[in-house]
């Protein structure tokens, strides 16, 4: 009987940490809280954003790809780099396209303090006001990490979270052609399309193939009739609504 009890109460250990984990850690996961992750399934509109920017030179090559296509991105910049950088940020901001904040040094905020999270989101928003002329209106967690008082903190400040629907794994050593297959296995339409144009850990990340395959995403689905816009575009597009799409 002991030995039945003890085992149950194990699983349902197990089974609340799978939870939790899913919850913090699932870009459509909406239990810790609602957060933006595209319009419903079949839409024609794309949002592409590119996270831990401003990147030298991989950032500047990427705004020629989009500007040879004259669309819009939204780029999750991280304010360490902006400061380095400020230069860059200024050409993204100067080119158009939408500017969020990734935090000040990108820490996973899910074991983050609460007062180091508030810290971190201020000081990016400082960095991006004093370098591109304003804050930032929308934020994407590290990682995808967050818990229900990260998500309350952002919104304190004014800042609507953000997550995707299409993971590229381009953050690692890969090629054009993984990143592009990875993308078109997963776009339904009214996706957010996670890429990088940085990496977090040091500033020159090589993501030539994010460049690349940046092209061909923008080649095959325009010929194919979608709408690139920046995710305020399509949270406006969305009634400003905040949950989640109709597949979740």
């Amino acid at each position: 009987m002991i030995a039945t009890a003890i085992a149950a109460g194990a699983g349902a250990l197990a089974g609340l940490a799978g939870v939790s984990a899913y919850a913090a850690m699932a870009p459509r996961s909406q239990l810790f809280g609602a957060t933006f992750t595209g319009l419903a399934p079949g839409t024609r509109r794309l949002a592409l954003t590119y996270d831990d920017g401003p990147n030298h030179p991989h950032t500047l090559r990427l705004l020629e790809v989009l500007e040879r296509h004259n669309v819009k991105a939204t780029f999750f910049l991280i304010g360490r780099y902006v400061r380095r950088r400020p230069e860059i940020a200024q050409a993204v901001a100067r080119a158009g396209h939408a500017i969020g904040n990734h935090t000040f040094t990108h820490p996973n905020l899910f074991f983050t303090s609460p007062g180091q999270v508030r810290k971190e989101l201020e000081d990016c928003q400082a960095v991006l006001r004093e370098v591109v002329g304003e804050p930032a209106t929308i934020f994407r967690p590290p990682f995808g990490a967050r818990r229900p008082g990260v998500l309350r903190t952002s919104r304190a400040l004014g800042l609507t979270p953000v997550m995707w629907t299409v993971t590229c794994y381009d953050w690692k050593e890969t090629t054009a052609d993984r990143v592009e297959q990875h993308a078109r296995r997963q776009i339904r339409g009214g996706d957010v399309i996670l890429l990088h144009d940085g990496g977090h850990l040091e500033m020159g990340a090589d993501r030539a193939h994010t460049v690349e395959a940046t092209d061909r995403l923008l080649r095959r689905y325009k010929d194919e009739g979608y709408q690139f816009v920046t995710v305020p575009e399509m949270m406006r597009t969305h009634h400003g609504a905040t949950g989640t799409r109709r597949d979740e």
